[in-house]
């Protein structure tokens, strides 16, 4: 009786081997998954009152964890694995710049705090896509004027020395860069008085979004692109080819296409990542020097690095 059984393995079975409909249903789903789980948390720490901080610490740390797995089971480019070594540069970084910056911004979170309304003047799903579309135009802004400007390059810069591009690696920052970043998104938000829980609720959205693009994961989003940026785009903006790099957006398109950066080419492989002239900036395990360098004298005329001034 089981003999006759048709083997999952067998080239006439009409449809793929199990392992090739696991990557594609996560493939598909890893995504929308991610967003559910936005939802899921913004709805449940609303209801119960937790504790927004603490949140979004435990969400950053989950989804690094489920993405890290992803990158495992569908990897975009198995050479982009970090090494055990790597790993523990990257977690240096992440608590660096977890814990440095939280005390340096310190100011920035009581200031946005107490100037944020809990009686905003819009209904609440009026205010979230309109504190998302503010932040993602002031974090579209700075990020790109952090490629464009000497001196913000000289911090940002630091993101990009890695010469991959994974989950890993996405908190290799400045700290200075950290602050700066989410200030510019903060401030905005807290002036125009959006509530707390939409702007909450945006930071975690750009979280999701954030480690999502820079995960090393076979995963492609298709016309969803042109709104939601993808790991397809965000590679390309790693991109040495300066032609190639570009979308400044980690969340939305929507500034890329009003300002012209947009990028997304379907299947497209960056030649490589990283910086244009690696000796401009230390090396990613070089913590000390890393944190200094953005008091060194320039270089000319190759500083910029990855930068496409």
């Amino acid at each position: 009786m089981f003999g006759s059984t048709v083997r999952t393995t067998d080239r006439s079975w009409p449809w793929a081997p199990p392992r090739a409909v696991v990557r594609a249903l996560l493939s598909r789903g890893c995504h929308p998954l991610l967003l559910l789980s936005v939802g899921v948390v913004y709805a449940a720490t609303v209801r119960y009152g937790w504790d927004t901080g603490r949140v979004t610490f435990t969400f950053t740390l989950a989804i690094i964890c489920w993405l890290a797995v992803l990158e495992r089971l569908i990897p975009y480019e198995r050479s982009w694995h970090p090494s055990a070594r790597e790993w523990r540069w990257y977690g240096v970084y992440f608590v660096i710049t977890t814990v440095g910056g939280t005390l340096g911004q310190s100011a920035v979170v009581v200031a946005a705090g107490a100037l944020a309304t809990d009686d905003p003047r819009l209904p609440l799903w009026a205010e979230m896509p309109l504190a998302l579309l503010l932040g993602s135009l002031a974090g579209y802004g700075v990020h790109r004027l952090s490629h464009t400007n000497r001196w913000l390059w000289r911090l940002h810069g630091v993101h990009h020395v890695p010469e991959k591009v994974n989950v890993a690696n996405n908190g290799v920052n400045h700290i200075a860069d950290v602050f700066i970043s989410q200030a510019v998104v903060q401030f905005p938000l807290a002036l125009v008085g959006f509530s707390e829980r939409a702007v909450f609720g945006v930071g975690l959205f750009v979280v999701a979004q954030g480690y999502f693009v820079h995960a090393n994961i076979d995963v492609r989003l298709g016309r969803l692109n042109h709104v939601l940026v993808g790991p397809e785009q965000h590679r390309l903006h790693h991109s040495t080819v300066l032609t190639e790099a570009g979308h400044f957006g980690s969340d939305l398109s929507v500034w890329d296409r009003v300002f012209g950066s947009f990028t997304w080419r379907p299947g497209r492989a960056p030649v490589a990542v990283g910086l244009v002239d690696p000796g401009s900036f230390p090396a990613t395990g070089a913590f000390l020097a890393t944190l200094v360098h953005p008091v060194h004298p320039v270089r000319r005329p190759t500083d910029t690095g990855g930068s496409p001034d």
